[in-house]
């Protein structure tokens, strides 16, 4: 990669497949002169021997197609692309054209500056001149020669609506933009048209390819076209489309699919499902009712992620597809319908189609435009045919299809508004990064249209009514946390409180408790031992001081009390406080000096790759599309002189892994797998085959055993104690939708659902709830209710502790419990039997019986409680165990 593709790739934190997109823009301008009046014919000939997949630019001047899937970031890659073209070739002149006023709207924001999606957010050179944009609705007022005549050097962005521009031109009329202006002193048109640097950006450009005010757009003799789009072919309704034939570079959706760009999509179904015993009306309920059921359930996996995580909250939606605007009015008054899980969705239903007028329209339209926000409160949004491109939502998870269509044109037109992920990447959270299709009477024809060799889409099949599928029927559960709860009435069980009552009653003294739980988590009290050493002289003055200093800023409606008002308040609050929290250090191994990373010899466990050859066609489809996946001035990845190459080159590009210093270790383990295939294939032929097609999931397992064997040398490591106590957080999860609080202490009957059953009545957590993944974590939990030297205890469910372990320390580990007994401080781990002499289970437990020995010493220091780690197998936690005899025989360091 060039340094200047680098530099705008960096600053815009693109992708892999816009940079690599930007990297093919760079070598291809080398070949295209970006003149006026070149010979089209010949830049053509030489795009054309480095590119073969450009067989023609179709238009009078040079234009070149990248294709990338939905929800990668087209408009991100325009900007990349301005930037460097004006960056390296000193362009300052650029056309965008928008397919429709959705797509015109939403990129006059994305090319505004200060908008949340600006796309030159990062450059520093457009941070104190943004370009000049000039649309279709205010290029008569002249603001196009601003830059030209005051500010030289300035970028100008013109931005248009094609379809406007169709409008104008029916009849053979001449478009506004080719009418006389005053302020210019010529037409707009003629005034581009003379620009010498001009360069042409099409969105979505497969929607106007062949529209009249395209005939107009081209007469501008831009220097440069470039086409982005999802889908680089021409729709002809009933017969087959027209592939473009200035594709440059194409990144699918397999392989967004694939590298974890976009949402994994899943169809669902009730099991066993017999479409046949239903009427239309009946199947159609049924649909809308089970899409409802995953729309609830994926809600509260959604906002359980944004506690723990602690991200921003995403408000689900669900699309319903109607087939035309009469049953979309029926579909709107069925759910507002009483009989429709008791009316409870008739405020969050909203119906957009083209026929809608006035007032409704313009309700909807806005209701729709701001969908992604929580405090929106529509949920389900009912549409004929008219969310197509440009409508960008992260936060639709379902879609419930009821318009008749073949199986592809289906799911097609369904998923491409549901894949952008909201988080920008995909969690590990199977429900936050899936996108379901609710299709009972379709499932078998949609999983076999995907199961096609030629089909973009692999499902994941959901059985509605099956434990191991998508739960349905479930609710977020939060727990607060122990800071939260000192401002709540205590729950109550057969009568008796189970915690004190609230000790603050005044509304003067509840507003210092909260400044002061503020306050002593801040930076400057971070290296205080425990929340109780806080109530010493020196750091309890400190401490009020700076309360004072936090309410005047914030309770102007109450008079300023002075410090000696807010010692006994604050005092009270630390001393509540320390009493039902467990204090936590915050602690960071890390390597003193210069730190070597490397990998020790090994020989390859082979036993796994039993690949076999696929079909030539399969494998050409398969080399084509990475072909054009990494075009940078190579004309094909086809072929490598070496079989190992296919190995080493899989390997080489990941940011662990140095071909200078591992070169002849990666070319060994590569001889291994070629003579593992060659071992059991007849030829070297299938042998290359397998390779080609295979390539990154062999890269795959020869790296994860690189993984363990890699080793890293410091001079030495030292902890750091970066603060003596963290802030406990609330806890959040998902429960089965009836499920009420159970009595931990009661015997479940079905322990393969406890994870979705809720337990509490503790005598001694600080959290008034606790979820368990066993029913071996609950017995435990009794057990430190229990025993009579705890003091008390927590069921772990998001950090602190913040244990680092892996390689380089780049995996977390957090344990089930933290308990505090009268004379220590337990890290607890409960693993089933057959897990204990796991690698990984070791490995964590390594690293946690360090961080308890770190732990220690800085609590030693100040006469703290030293911690231990408890690994326990799950069949040691019975009715006659104790926790002295377990910490006796499991426990770990001091």
């Amino acid at each position: 990669m060039s340094r200047e593709v680098a530099a705008v790739a960096g600053r815009l934190s693109l992708r892999a497949p816009q940079r690599e997109a930007l990297e093919i823009l760079a070598a291809a301008t080398e070949l295209i002169p970006l003149t006026k009046n070149q010979d089209v014919a010949a830049a053509l000939e030489r795009v054309s021997a480095a590119y073969p997949s450009v067989q023609d630019f179709e238009r009078d001047f040079p234009s070149l197609c990248f294709a990338l899937a939905t929800g990668v970031g087209k408009t991100r890659l325009m900007g990349a692309f301005i930037a460097w073209l004006r960056r390296v070739k000193g362009i300052r002149h650029f056309f965008v054209l928008a397919p429709n006023l959705t797509i015109y709207n939403k990129l006059i924001a994305d090319f505004t500056p200060n908008t949340p999606k600006y796309v030159f957010q990062g450059l520093a050179e457009f941070a104190t001149h943004p370009p000049e944009l000039i649309t279709g609705d205010n290029w008569e007022s002249g603001r196009a020669l601003r830059g030209d005549l005051f500010g030289e050097g300035d970028v100008n962005i013109n931005l248009f609506n094609i379809s406007k521009i169709n409008t104008e031109v029916r009849g053979g009329s001449a478009p506004r933009v080719k009418r006389l202006n005053e302020y210019i002193g010529e037409s707009y048109f003629e005034y581009l048209s003379k620009l010498p640097d001009l360069v042409l950006l099409m969105d979505e450009s497969h929607r106007y390819r062949a529209a009249a005010g395209m005939n107009a757009i081209n007469e501008l003799k831009p220097v440069l076209g470039l086409e982005v789009t999802a889908t680089p072919q021409i729709e002809r309704g009933a017969r087959p489309p027209v592939p473009f034939k200035n594709v440059i570079y194409s990144y699918p959706l397999t392989h967004a699919l694939r590298d974890g760009f976009v949402k994994e999509p899943a169809v669902a179904t009730r099991e066993n499902f017999d479409a046949g015993v239903y009427t239309e009306e009946q199947l159609e309920l049924l649909k809308l009712e089970d899409g409802v059921r995953i729309h609830e359930a994926v809600k509260a996996e959604l906002q359980t992620y944004a506690i723990r995580e602690g991200k921003p909250q995403v408000k689900p939606f669900m699309l319903v597809v109607a087939k035309d605007t009469t049953h979309a009015a029926e579909l709107e008054a069925r759910i507002k319908g009483e009989a429709f899980f008791g009316g409870q969705y008739a405020a969050k239903v909203i119906t957009v189609h083209s026929t809608l007028r006035g007032d409704e329209r313009e309700e909807n339209v806005e209701r729709l435009l701001k969908v992604e926000d929580p405090a929106e409160p529509t949920e389900i949004v009912i549409h004929v045919n008219m969310l197509k491109e440009g409508w960008d939502v992260t936060n639709l998870y379902t879609i419930v299809p009821l318009r008749t269509a073949t199986s592809r044109t289906l799911v097609e037109q369904s998923i491409g508004r549901g894949l952008r992920l909201p988080y920008g990447r995909r969690t590990g959270v199977s429900a936050v990064d899936r996108l379901t299709i609710v299709a009972h009477d379709r499932f078998q024809e949609i999983i076999d249209e995907a199961n096609r060799s030629d089909s973009a889409i692999r499902y994941v099949p959901v059985y509605i009514g099956n434990e191991e599928s998508l739960p349905v029927g479930r609710v977020a559960v939060v727990v607060p946390s122990p800071a939260q709860a000192m401002f709540l009435p205590p729950p109550v069980t057969d009568g008796a409180p189970e915690a004190p009552p609230p000790v603050f009653t005044s509304e003067e003294d509840i507003q210092v408790a909260r400044a002061t739980l503020e306050v002593i988590h801040h930076p400057a009290f971070a290296h205080y031992p425990s929340t109780r050493s806080l109530l010493d002289d020196e750091p309890r003055s400190r401490l009020v001081q700076a309360v004072r200093e936090h309410l005047a800023g914030i309770q102007a409606e109450l008079p300023l009390r002075s410090t000696e008002d807010l010692d006994a308040p604050v005092s009270k609050a630390v001393e509540i406080y320390s009493l039902i929290n467990i204090d936590i250090p915050r602690i960071l191994v890390v390597p003193k000096g210069e730190v070597r990373t490397g990998f020790r010899d090994f020989e390859l466990d082979v036993s796994k790759i039993n690949f076999q050859p696929v079909d030539n066609d399969i494998l050409i489809q398969h080399l084509s599309e990475s072909t054009r996946e990494t075009l940078s001035g190579v004309t094909s990845r086809m072929d490598e002189p070496r079989l190992e190459n296919f190995v080493v080159r899989s390997l080489v590009g990941r940011p662990d892994v140095s071909y200078d210093s591992h070169s002849e270790l990666l070319y060994k383990l590569a001889g291994q797998v070629v003579a593992r295939l060659r071992s059991y294939l007849p030829d070297d032929d299938a042998v290359k085959n397998v390779l080609q097609f295979y390539e990154r999931q062999i890269g795959e397992l020869v790296h994860a055993q690189l993984a363990e064997h890699a080793w890293e040398d410091a001079v030495g490591y030292e902890a750091r104690i970066s603060k003596g106590f963290e802030q406990l957080p609330p806890q959040a999860s998902t429960a089965d939708q009836a499920e009420k609080v159970r009595d931990v202490r009661f015997a479940v009957q079905a322990p393969s659902r406890i994870r979705g059953m809720r337990f509490g009545h503790f005598r001694k957590s600080i959290y008034r709830e606790a979820r368990f993944d066993s029913d071996a974590e609950r017995r435990m939990a009794v057990l430190l209710d229990d025993a009579p030297e705890v003091v008390k205890w927590a069921r772990l469910a998001g950090p602190p502790p913040r244990i680092f372990w892996g390689h380089g320390q780049s995996q977390s580990y957090e344990p089930d419990f933290v308990a505090e007994t009268t004379d220590r401080k337990l890290l607890i781990e409960v693993k089933a039997a057959n897990e204990m002499e796991d690698p990984e289970v070791q490995a964590k437990a390594r690293a946690a019986v360090e961080w308890c020995g770190h732990a220690s010493v800085f609590a030693a220091g100040y006469g703290e409680k030293p911690w231990t780690y408890l690994l326990v197998p799950h069949d040691e936690i019975t009715a006659s165990a104790t926790l002295q005899g377990l910490v006796a025989k499991w426990g770990r360091g001091e």
